[in-house]
């Protein structure tokens, strides 16, 4: 048993981590990051899945750093959510500079503080092509910095890099996620858009293996 940090943003992949880890018998703490994010109610069902297994779940509120993050359709209202299947150029608009950086350093510095081993994030195959900070050679960069950043090293953990949403979304079947319970569209509207980019690509999970899809979408 390990004592892991989870980053959890609500949506499908962090829903998923935190289950999986939770059935690997691992401590698990759940950490949600408020950078002023366009769909910031995610963190809302952050909480949620973290009272569902009964776990310690704490939000960093670092939306003052908002304005730094440049012109793009996640951090900033200037730009409207591409819809559509994601598409390199289009979805490069959703891409918040060196987002998981800043993310993974906060959950670091939480889990030294708490003498915890370990933070893991939901990094998937599918973001690899997109989005920088998700791809194998940023995470094991991240690691090496998080074994040399404190006296007490902390690995990260990125048990999905190598799966695809699809693969993800039947890992969160088998171990009974609530996907009812989790929030993936970029818009943060009342509902699911069901058609940003961010909810194409989650019917498209629940579709390749044949998961009942239920979202409530617009």
């Amino acid at each position: 048993m390990e004592k892991v940090v989870v980053v959890s943003s609500g949506g499908m992949d962090s829903a998923t981590l935190l289950y999986h880890m939770v059935d690997a018998g691992h401590q698990v703490k759940s950490l949600s990051i408020n950078y002023g994010q366009r769909h910031v109610k995610e963190i809302d069902f952050a909480k949620r899945l973290a009272d569902h297994l009964q776990i310690e779940h704490a939000v960093a509120d670092i939306s003052a750093i908002n304005h730094l993050l440049g012109n793009n359709s996640l951090s900033g209202r200037e730009i409207d959510i591409p819809e559509g299947h994601y598409e390199e150029e289009s979805m490069k608009l959703t891409v918040v500079p060196n987002r998981n950086m800043i993310l993974l350093s906060v959950a670091i510095a939480w889990a030294v503080s708490n003498k915890f081993d370990a933070v893991a994030y939901g990094a998937h195959s599918g973001d690899h092509a997109i989005y920088p900070d998700c791809r194998p050679e940023f995470a094991e960069a991240m690691d090496q910095a998080a074994q040399l950043c404190d006296w007490n090293p902390v690995k990260l953990l990125r048990p999905f890099v190598h799966l695809d949403k699809g693969d993800i979304a039947q890992r969160g079947h088998e171990l009974g996620v609530p996907f009812a319970e989790t929030w993936t569209c970029y818009k943060g509207q009342e509902k699911h858009c069901g058609k940003c980019g961010a909810c194409t690509e989650r019917k498209e999970a629940f579709a390749k293996h044949g998961l009942k899809d239920v979202t409530d979408y617009a």
